[in-house]
C-alpha cells in the first residue's frame, strides 16, 4: 500500500512540474506582448525611415508617457519616478495629464506634479518580487510533500 501511494504521490509531482509554467517565463511573455500593444497603436511614419529625424528627448518622453499609461491611475499604480536631477520619488499615479502627471507619496499623500521631460526612469512597485513567489510555491510543494508522506506513513497499518 505503501509503494503505491508513493508511486501516485510521485507521478503527480512529475506531471504537475511538466505542466506548470514557471513564473519568469510568465513575466518575460508580458513585456512582448506590450511591445506589441504599442507598436500597433503607433501610426506609421509617411517618411522613410533615412530622413526621418529622431530627438532622443522627444522618444523619451514618449516612453515615459507610455509607461505611466502602462502603469494606470490610482492607489494600484504604484512606481519610483527618478528625475533627471538624481531625486526619487516613491508612490502612486493619481493623475496623468498632456505634459505631466501627479504622483502622491507613499506615506505622506502628498501630491507631487511631474513634467514627463523632467523623468529618467518609471519603475513599477507591483507587489512580491519573483523570489519572494518561487520560495512562496518551493515551500508549498515541500509542505504537501511532507503531508502525503505523514498520511501514507499513517496509513501502513
Amino acid at each position: 500500500m505503501l509503494k503505491m501511494n508513493l508511486f501516485c504521490l510521485l507521478s503527480c509531482l512529475l506531471l504537475l512540474g511538466t505542466i506548470t509554467k514557471p513564473v519568469t517565463a510568465q513575466q518575460a511573455d508580458q513585456p512582448a506582448a506590450a511591445v506589441e500593444l504599442v507598436a500597433a497603436t503607433k501610426p506609421a511614419a509617411t517618411k522613410p525611415a533615412a530622413t526621418r529625424q529622431v530627438d532622443p528627448q522627444a522618444a523619451l518622453v514618449e516612453k515615459v508617457k507610455i509607461k505611466i499609461a502602462k502603469l494606470g491611475v490610482g492607489a494600484k499604480a504604484k512606481a519610483t519616478i527618478r528625475l533627471k536631477h538624481g531625486t526619487k520619488t516613491k508612490g502612486y499615479i493619481a493623475q496623468a495629464g498632456e505634459d505631466g502627471f501627479v504622483i502622491r507619496d507613499r506615506k505622506t499623500d502628498a501630491p507631487t506634479t511631474i513634467r514627463y521631460a523632467d523623468v529618467a526612469k518609471v519603475e513599477e512597485n507591483r507587489g512580491h518580487s519573483t523570489a519572494r513567489n518561487i520560495a512562496i510555491g518551493v515551500g508549498i510543494g515541500v509542505g504537501a510533500l511532507l503531508l502525503a508522506i505523514a498520511i501514507s506513513i499513517a496509513h501502513l497499518d
